[in-house]
C-alpha cells in the first residue's frame, strides 16, 4: 500500500529550520528502511511531502506511529495528512523504486 503524506507547516519556517536535520535525519532512515520511496519541501515552502511505501493491510495505528516519529510533529512545527493510495497507472513503476 502506498501513502502520501502532505507535511503542512505551523510555525514560522525560522522555527521549522531549527528541526529541519532530525527529520531529514529521520526521513533518511525510513528511506533506508524501504518505508519512504521519495519525500522533499513543496514549493514555495509551505510544508514537504513523502511518498510512503508500506505492506498491505498496515494498520492505521502503525501508520500514525510513524508520523508521531517525525521531529517536526514531536516539536510542534507541523503536522501531517495522510492520504492512503492505490496508483492505478504506474505502480509497477512505483513497485520497483
Amino acid at each position: 500500500m502506498y501513502v502520501i503524506a502532505v507535511i503542512r507547516y505551523r510555525k514560522p519556517l525560522e522555527e521549522v529550520l531549527e528541526h529541519q536535520d532530525a527529520h531529514r535525519a529521520f526521513a533518511a532512515a525510513l528511506r533506508e528502511r524501504g518505508v519512504v520511496v521519495a519525500s522533499g519541501p513543496l514549493v514555495p515552502r509551505f510544508g514537504g511531502a513523502f511518498l510512503l511505501r508500506l505492506p498491505d493491510g498496515t494498520p492505521d495505528a502503525e501508520i500514525l506511529a510513524i508520523r508521531d516519529q517525525d521531529p517536526y510533529v514531536k516539536g510542534g512545527v507541523a503536522q501531517w495528512e495522510l492520504l492512503p493510495w492505490d496508483p492505478v497507472n504506474g505502480r509497477e513503476n512505483l513497485d520497483r523504486a
